[in-house]
Formats: structure tokens, sequence, C-alpha cells
């Protein structure tokens, strides 16, 4: 079964934006908040949880040829 993915967005009183990604390995969670993060300016800090530092999932699809 895969896993939930989710972003967890928050705005405090400041202006500032927090966005948490939970659910997804490596640096897909990169991947997943690049245009949100484009769109509402700098980054200036990033926290890496340890999903970042796990191995991410790949689907590795091997066809072989039938052989007559």
């Amino acid at each position: 079964m895969a896993k939930k993915e989710e972003m967890e967005i928050t705005i405090n009183k400041n202006g500032e934006v927090e966005i948490h990604v939970q659910g997804v390995d490596g640096t897909s969670c990169l991947k997943l908040t690049k245009e949100l993060e484009e769109a509402l300016g700098i980054v200036t800090n990033r926290e890496k949880t340890s999903e970042f530092y796990k191995e991410e999932e790949s689907i590795n699809i091997h066809q072989e040829e039938e052989v007559q």
C-alpha cells in the first residue's frame, strides 16, 4: 500500500509561510513543493526531516520477450 502524501501549510501572524511535507521519501518533497515555493517567493530556511534522507521508492518494470 502506498504512503499517503500530505502537505501542511501554515501562515503565521508575520505572513511567513511554513510547508510541512509527510509521506514522501527522498528529494521528491522538493519536487512536490517547487511550484508553491516559486509562487510564494524566496525560501529563507529549509529543514529536512528523516524522510528526506530515506531512499526514494522506485518502480522498475522489466519486460521479458517471449521465446518461441
